[in-house]
């Protein structure tokens, strides 16, 4: 209990309970407290049903959990992090979670939404057709906007404060995308005081993050006890390797970041740019093609020659000389990469990775694609990748994968359609929504054409090694 005289801490708020917030963010609060720094803590909730019993777990464990992180050498050390101090129950109309953002003390909200999660077309523009963006124009709460729509209007009505609204997830430029995002839907549903109010009394500061987090198999929980004794039924791991870079501007005051290791900067363009299109658009062509080819891991499938060389030569021959000049030693940046994909004791899944591959091409692959074409360059070794997307779901359309594909905005009748049509690469390369400006571009199309064949040359090849 706190004693009555001392003042009550700030409150982070989190909405979304995956293995990446506890693996990131809840670390780094968790780094402050461990300093003697307990002047904010996290208050957890989710939007979605589905994250419930992992909620009902951390309640029945007053909110500690065990983090498991491995080097490529194997090293594994363990930390009772402590920072996530309050659960919040999961109710149909969040009702609690709308409370605990409206709380004055609550002064950051951050979340973690996939790609898909934005709800975002081509243009960055809110994509109004959606079902989910349907319901909570409506009144809804399925969305981050609808969430984020509740709560505003809640902390208003009760004075609660200018607050920050802050993106944790891998979406180029996201604090910006988002705030834009949330502006339409309010316009949308004719709320202009609360558009008005965001305007004025919120920032949403882009950021970047990084660590590799997969979903936490069995065998994590029976190293956690043998190691610290702790039956913890929620366990997370992740690399050791781990990233933060926040541009500065808090609305509401923040914690001490930078004393556990936050970059906290003017701008984190250079950082994003870098880290979307070397590390999240080369650990998906790791993990298209890996699937290709039978593997379950990442790192296996990195350690696979042809493979990693797929990734080194995208990132060398197209996106260092897209982002050069850089404050980052690319080069470096790659390296380090690679060998991170490459460590076999993460046993992260080449499904997990190969999700969202919809959301994943614009926002990771089209700008180097278009960068190219812009400077006089064929961009071979970057069309490599949606090519190899277009014969992973092939294989999905026929019913071939090893596992469910996941997507958030999978549209799988147009899928079908896609691949029962008489040129199944030409629609390919003329969807907008994947391809932007270059879609329907004779010259592109003609590039996607010659990719996917070396692409199914390369599958044949590496099925008779």
């Amino acid at each position: 209990m706190k004693n009555a005289h001392q003042p009550q801490s700030s409150v982070w708020l989190h909405i979304g309970s995956g293995s990446f917030h506890r693996a990131h963010q809840a670390w780094y609060l968790h780094r402050l407290l461990a300093k003697g720094d307990n002047s904010w803590s996290i208050a957890l909730g989710n939007i979605r049903e589905d994250g419930v019993p992992l909620l009902n777990a951390l309640q029945a464990q007053g909110g500690k959990y065990v983090l498991e992180t491995v080097t490529p050498q194997g090293e594994r050390e363990y930390e009772t992090i402590t920072s996530i101090q309050k659960i919040i129950a999961w109710d149909n109309e969040l009702a609690a979670l709308v409370a605990q953002g409206a709380d004055p003390h609550t002064r950051v909200i951050s979340f973690t939404v996939t790609e898909g999660g934005y709800y975002l077309d081509n243009q960055f523009n809110l994509d109004q057709q959606n079902a989910d963006i349907q319901a909570d124009l409506q009144g809804g709460c399925r969305t981050i906007y609808g969430a984020i729509g509740h709560i505003l209007a809640r902390r208003i009505a009760l004075k609660g404060g200018d607050i920050t609204l802050l993106n944790c997830d891998n979406l180029r430029h996201n604090g910006e995308r988002f705030r834009h995002g949330l502006l339409q839907f309010l316009a949308l549903r004719q709320q202009h005081d609360i558009s008005d109010w965001v305007k004025n009394h919120t920032r949403s500061p882009n950021t970047m993050v990084d660590r590799i987090t997969p979903r936490p198999s069995p065998d994590v929980a029976v190293r956690v006890a043998q190691a610290t004794g702790f039956e913890d039924r929620v366990p997370v791991m992740g690399e050791a390797f781990i990233q933060w870079v926040i541009e500065d501007d808090f609305i509401a005051g923040r914690p001490h970041l930078e004393e556990a290791g936050v970059e906290m900067v003017e701008s984190v363009l250079p950082y994003e740019e870098a880290k979307i299109r070397i590390l999240n658009a080369s650990h998906s062509c790791i993990a298209w093609a890996g699937t290709l080819t039978g593997q379950r891991f990442i790192d296996e499938s990195t350690r696979t020659p042809s493979i990693c060389q797929m990734a080194y030569d995208y990132v060398t021959e197209d996106v260092i000389p897209s982002l050069t000049p850089s404050p980052l030693d690319l080069a470096r940046y790659r390296d380090v990469v690679l060998e991170r994909f490459s460590n076999p004791h993460i046993q992260d899944t080449n499904q997990r990775v190969a999700a969202d591959g919809f959301s994943k091409i614009p926002g990771f692959i089209t700008p180097t694609l278009q960068e190219c074409y812009q400077r006089g360059q064929t961009p071979r070794a970057t069309a490599m990748l949606p090519a190899l997307f277009f014969v992973f779901m092939q294989q999905w359309h026929l019913g071939l994968l090893p596992y469910e594909y996941q997507d958030g905005i999978l549209d799988a009748p147009a899928v079908h359609a896609l691949f029962s049509s008489a040129d199944p690469v030409a629609q390919f390369a003329a969807d907008e929504k994947l391809f932007a400006g270059l879609a329907g571009d004779k010259a592109f199309t003609e590039l996607m054409r010659q990719s996917v064949e070396r692409v199914r040359h390369w599958l044949n090849d590496a099925k008779r090694v």
